[in-house]
């Protein structure tokens, strides 16, 4: 069989070079790549690679994923199933490895340390030591996705320590998530074997992670938007840097991926900027992805020019699998499967009885994972605390979606909603039901709304409500991209018009669950102080 071949000025990030050439592949692979003395328009470049990805974050499938990604350049991405292995456990992981093998695209997913997070909510499923070593097994499994509870490591808490050493025994990368930590307990925490961090908030904790050993992962994710702070740090260490987006919501899938990543980065150089977004990966997790090498799998991108970046095609083990914005990749057919076992709920499940006093409130915090802590007096009517829209401070609720049970309530400030409520089952990390609203009616009309369709997100008002039904575990859809997108928009746009000033409304409330990132936040046994891994009462 006569092998394909394409020309172009080839840019070798291996060895630092760019020189116009020819590349012949064949079954897959590069079996030649030859220098020449002529001119082209066109640039080859190794394809991207996000190296630390939840998909379940783009409330796609696996496969649907690969159809938009690819446009943008995506060849491979690092996948923790952490979302769906809280809900679903084993079978959850192993849906998203089927799904993925439908598509060209390369997925390396990881063994979900943390399942649940922590024993402070209620999640659908618990994948303990004896779990783990099973995964990691797996040819499939390529790493142990990101040890979340540091408190657990710092104190060495023998059934997470097992994990770790499980994961040695496999000769497999461990991932970190230790956002803040710093000094004494993260020495500890890296001397475990964690091997990443893609949490760091300022460019001095990421330098204090990158000289005890540490990898950074420097992400922009649709929330978490850290990217201008620590994208310098690749100046001076190109060799200890991943680009990634963490979570990337449909909407902005849409628009852009890594490729968006390395436009920005490129002002610190061009190489350094694909050597964190192709090369490290490669080498830090041994992936089986091609870096333009004679032998790698002809794993590349064709781009117009090296300012603009702007991808012409994407080739994966040879073949063509988008051009110019058009992606090659078939829909394929998913199962449905899922875990919602909660009845739908009444206004009077939302009341929160005065106890006289201030209170403790979350803020949200724009654009960011984190939260803060404010203390302030409530607001009262017939003797309950109800949501004070003059002051932005409104009343939060995580209803737990796997039995039925007492819903946990808060107060959160910075929605600015007017009217209305939001709810989403897409509440990391178990997954539970969250919601903020004006009144305990338009919460509680959110929430049966989720509950009806057994997973989504909505927006409701008095005149109208949107929802885009996520069957999937509560938390992916079985839609096509473009749909998904387009609904999640409808419904980001309804939450901006009830008055929310927040970037990415949605988002923002499903981290409000996220516990093992500080300051406060609520699960569904209460409000939970992420400094100090307790609960505290509304109440101050």
């Amino acid at each position: 069989m006569k092998p394909n071949t394409i020309s172009g000025n080839i840019v070798d990030v291996l060895n630092s070079v760019i020189f116009p050439g020819t590349i012949s592949i064949s079954n897959g692979k590069i079996i030649e790549i030859k220098a020449e003395n002529k001119n082209h328009k066109n640039y080859i470049i190794p394809g991207f690679i996000d190296s630390h990805i939840h998909i379940e974050s783009s409330m796609l499938t696996p496969a649907e994923f690969a159809r938009i990604a690819v446009i943008h350049g995506t060849v491979a991405v690092v996948s923790d199933p952490h979302e769906i292995a809280n809900v679903l456990g084993l079978e959850g992981i192993k849906f998203m490895i089927e799904s993925a093998e439908q598509v060209p695209m390369k997925f390396y997913f990881g063994a979900s340390s943390c399942v649940p997070a922590t024993d402070f909510e209620t999640s659908g499923a618990v994948l303990d030591s004896r779990k783990i070593e099973e995964l990691l097994k797996m040819d499939e499994i390529k790493y142990l996705s990101e040890v979340m509870n540091f408190p657990e490591v710092i104190n060495k808490e023998p059934d997470l320590m097992r994990k770790i050493e499980i994961a040695k025994k496999y000769g497999k990368p461990i991932d970190g998530h230790a956002p803040g930590l710093r000094g004494s307990d993260l020495k500890k925490y890296i001397s475990a074997g964690i091997s990443t961090d893609h949490e760091s908030i300022t460019k001095e904790e990421a330098l204090e992670k990158i000289n005890l050993g540490m990898k950074i992962l420097i992400r922009q994710c649709t929330v978490a938007q850290n990217f201008d702070e620590l994208i310098p740090i690749i100046k001076d260490h190109p060799d200890k840097c991943m680009l990634c987006s963490d979570d990337k919501h449909p909407d902005m899938l849409v628009k852009g991926h890594i490729n968006q990543l390395v436009k920005k980065a490129k002002k610190i150089g061009l190489m350094k900027a694909l050597k964190a977004a192709c090369v490290n990966p490669v080498l830090h997790y041994g992936l089986g992805v091609g870096l333009l090498q004679q032998s790698d799998s002809a794993d590349f991108l064709v781009v117009d020019n090296l300012n603009d970046l702007n991808i012409l095609k994407t080739f994966i083990s040879g073949e063509v699998v988008a051009e110019n914005g058009k992606s090659f990749i078939p829909r394929k057919k998913t199962k449905i499967l899922n875990k919602f076992n909660v009845k739908k709920k009444k206004p009077e499940d939302f009341a929160l009885p005065n106890r006289k006093g201030k209170i403790n409130v979350i803020e949200a915090v724009n654009n960011q994972l984190i939260t803060k802590r404010l203390i302030l007096e409530p607001k009262v009517e017939k003797g309950n605390l109800v949501s004070d829209v003059k002051r932005d401070i409104l009343k939060i609720a995580v209803v737990n979606r796997y039995y039925d049970a007492k819903v946990a309530l808060g107060f959160v400030r910075n929605f600015g909603l007017k009217t209305g409520a939001i709810a989403s089952s897409v509440a990391h990390d178990s997954h539970n039901i969250i919601a903020v609203g004006t009144s305990d009616k338009d919460i509680c009309r959110a929430v049966n709304l989720i509950i009806e369709n057994k997973g989504g997100i909505c927006a409701v008002s008095y005149q109208k409500e949107k929802i885009l039904s996520l069957p999937i575990a509560g938390i992916i859809s079985d839609w096509d991209y473009l749909t998904v997108a387009q609904k999640y928009s409808e419904i980001d746009a309804m939450a901006k018009a009830l008055g929310s000033n927040l970037d990415t409304p949605l988002m923002t409330l499903s981290f409000l669950a996220l516990l093992v990132i500080p300051e406060l936040k609520l699960s569904d046994k209460g409000l939970f102080d992420g400094t100090k891994f307790e609960f505290v009462d509304v109440f101050k």
